[in-house]
């Protein structure tokens, strides 16, 4: 198993290491040099070896550079960095999910392989395995594994309910995450129930995190801030600055991504956090999102025109950055509107939000007199 990864990223070449943070950029010439390296089976050039031990502690002295570092092919396609929602099936049923329907299916695992074959050969460095809940697919353990191997770094965005497994948390060690993010939805049994509509869902969650924490996993909490659990804000921090190396808090709560206003409900009053100015996207020209059937779009939110990867493959992905500029474009309810320049939502936000029949103050400056002011 390789321990480190060599990729050019755009006009710059990097190399990096599974599950750890940090990176170090090469010149062009030294890449090269290394890819050289391992087509030839040499050791380890003694420049890196250098910079490996100053980065991360490696001694790479004497080692086969082909067996220690893998080197990715580069792409002509300029993405960095890809969201796989693995399958939209759930074992929670929390009522604020930006999903309409939480449905167990997608693609066999031969797809499955050929699709994160593509997401490789985009040029995507980053990976982050979502859902629904990933970590209940039937491949799960198989296409992290899979995916590590083929020189992707990998997050795990999950609610925390199977990490107490003791064959996630092995397989976690053995293709170390960059990081994992927990979903906390409630510092009690209470309140976590009322949030995710599942029974044990808190002491699910909390036994995950010990064993994350006792197995050296690395785990950024995300506070999930609902009307059924803004009681318990305080508690919920204490956990996450005990058990996590990170974390940050969500309380503005939006419709399902196709339009349907029921998340709104969960709403805390006084909670909701102001996002800054949004000033532009990388979505659809440097990142992309995958569903559970391979079909790749801008975003999680921006679903329009998907690009079906099955059928046409990584070339396919050529045509997401004139996709993703159509549908940022202020058209329809946002036509013509003159805070453009200030609005802090993207189109393809505002437009889930209008969906809805939201009201104004939810998501639009034309609803806030602060915003106005």
């Amino acid at each position: 198993m390789h321990q480190l990864i060599a990729a050019q990223q755009g006009p710059r070449y990097i190399v990096a290491r599974p599950g750890a943070p940090g990176g170090i950029l090469l010149p062009a010439a030294q890449f090269h040099t290394l890819k050289s390296a391992a087509e030839s089976r040499a050791p380890v050039p003694a420049w890196l070896s250098d910079k490996a031990e100053a980065a991360w502690g490696l001694d790479l002295g004497g080692q086969a550079t082909a067996e220690t570092v893998l080197i990715r092919p580069s792409s002509v396609l300029g993405y960095s960095r890809a969201t796989w929602e693995i399958n939209k099936g759930c074992n929670f049923n929390c009522e604020h999910c930006y999903l309409a329907q939480r449905v167990f299916e997608g693609l066999n695992w031969d797809d499955k392989k050929r699709l994160l074959h593509i997401i490789r050969d985009s040029g995507a460095l980053w990976l982050q395995f979502t859902g629904g809940e990933p970590t209940i697919d039937r491949d799960f353990h198989r296409a992290w594994a899979y995916a590590s191997r083929l020189g992707l770094l990998l997050d795990l965005l999950t609610n925390g309910s199977r990490l107490h497994d003791p064959k996630i948390i092995d397989l976690l060690c053995t293709h170390p995450p960059q990081k994992v993010v927990v979903s906390l939805y409630g510092a009690s049994k209470e309140s976590a129930r009322a949030v995710t509509r599942t029974p044990r869902a808190f002491d699910l969650v909390m036994r995950g995190l010990s064993a994350a924490r006792n197995a050296g996993i690395a785990v950024e909490i995300a506070l999930v801030v609902t009307k059924d659990n803004t009681h318990e804000l305080d508690a919920m921090r204490k956990i996450a600055h005990e058990y996590a190396r990170s974390y940050k808090e969500y309380a503005s709560i939006s419709p399902t991504y196709d339009g349907r206003a029921d998340p709104l409900a969960t709403q805390a009053p006084g909670h909701g956090d102001r996002a800054p100015v949004f000033t532009g996207c990388p979505a659809g020209h440097t990142f992309f999102h995958a569903d559970p059937w391979g079909k790749a779009t801008m975003c999680k939110v921006g679903r329009e025109n998907p690009i079906d990867l099955m059928r046409e493959g990584v070339h396919g992905l050529m045509r997401l950055p004139g996709i993703a500029d159509a549908q940022m474009l202020r058209t329809g309810e946002c036509r013509g509107c003159t805070l453009s320049g200030t609005c802090r939502v993207c189109r393809p936000m505002a437009k889930a939000f209008q969906a809805a029949k939201a009201p104004l103050e939810k998501y639009c400056q034309h609803g806030r007199k602060d915003d106005r002011a």
